[in-house]
């Protein structure tokens, strides 16, 4: 075993301390021979600071498209010549998803809009969703609808969201290479808004933009001084027409080398598979990925690329006899 995964079973498998960034560019820069062995620690991290039990989630777009921001990886921007168009989802709608996504075990569903912060037209019908979902079906509802003022993070604790989600998505140096009309500072605000109004955070990233090693490892250390509840970690899925929809996918290694670096940053935080794992990494690294450190999938589509088969990823959990977590209610 190389010294710096000595270190890291010594001091997050037995210390439960994340590595520091200088650490996490060691582990990101282990040759592929070692791979296996860093997913074995990484698996042992999960199980010993967060237990077996895998988190299930489903998404839904409220509001697809036409966002005025330049998020050079998404095609939900207006700025792109991208093919996704404004699209709005109504109450029935969202119900029935909420529902079908309940049916496959996932205790958390996530209500998504396009948008650079949520206007009251939108609030408006958060409200009316929220309400309409919680008459319904029994399950947490978490909300990813933009930059927020304090007075919506208070709206949006007190219509009971569970969590919300707000990525950082790239390291605060990379940060102006993949967006221009906000800030890093900006996202970094929302954040710690909708942590100290009580709601749990949801705040990840996307890997695979153009990206450094060492800019990667940033992310990693950013987000975990953050301390969100959970990460999802993103690769990206080039989007014609958008900036970045002529770069390479990343390696297959290289995403699991940053999956197990995420891990051993932040040994207690529910670690969730995103956007781009099926093209990145396939049905091995995605099994692979599960047995190095990840604890936590969203199932069925994303919000603008289709996702694997929601039973068949929930399959491949009971072949490797990994529980779905129950939903425990906090409304």
């Amino acid at each position: 075993m190389t010294d710096i995964l000595e270190r890291a079973k010594t001091q997050v498998l037995d210390g439960g301390i994340g590595l520091s960034y200088d650490e996490l560019v060691e582990v990101l820069q282990l040759p592929e021979d070692q791979i296996p062995e860093l997913l074995e620690l990484a698996h042992a991290v999960r199980m010993k600071h967060c237990g077996p039990e895998v988190e299930v989630e489903g998404i839904i777009s409220l509001k697809t498209g036409g966002c005025p921001e330049d998020c050079h990886f998404c095609s939900q921007s207006g700025q792109f010549t991208s093919p996704v168009r404004s699209v709005w989802l109504d109450i029935p709608q969202l119900v029935k998803a909420a529902e079908e996504t309940a049916a496959t075990g996932a205790t958390e569903f996530c209500i998504v809009a396009a948008v650079r912060g949520p206007d009251e037209r939108l609030m408006t019908q958060v409200r009316e969703g929220i309400k309409a979902i919680q008459e319904a079906v029994d399950i947490n509802v978490a909300c990813s609808l933009g930059m927020l003022t304090q007075e919506q993070v208070d709206d949006l604790a007190a219509m009971g969201v569970h969590r919300y989600n707000h990525n950082l998505e790239a390291a605060k140096s990379y940060f102006p290479q993949v967006v221009t009309t906000h800030s890093y500072e900006e996202r970094w605000a929302t954040c710690e808004m909708v942590r100290e109004a009580g709601m749990e955070l949801c705040c990840g990233g996307l890997v695979g933009m153009g990206e450094s090693l060492e800019q990667r490892a940033e992310l990693a250390s950013q987000l975990a001084e953050l301390d969100p509840h959970e990460v999802p970690l993103n690769f990206l899925n080039p989007r014609p027409g958008t900036p970045f929809g002529d770069l390479p996918i990343m390696s297959s290694q290289d995403a699991l080398r940053t999956i197990a670096a995420f891990r051993l940053a932040m040994p207690r935080t529910i670690l969730r598979y995103a956007g781009g794992r099926e093209l990145t990494l396939g049905d091995l690294g995605t099994r692979d990925g599960l047995l190095g450190g990840i604890n936590a999938v969203i199932v069925g589509n994303y919000l603008t690329t289709l996702g694997r088969d929601a039973d068949e990823d929930l399959a491949l959990l009971a072949d490797l006899k990994m529980p779905i977590r129950e939903l425990a209610k906090t409304l």
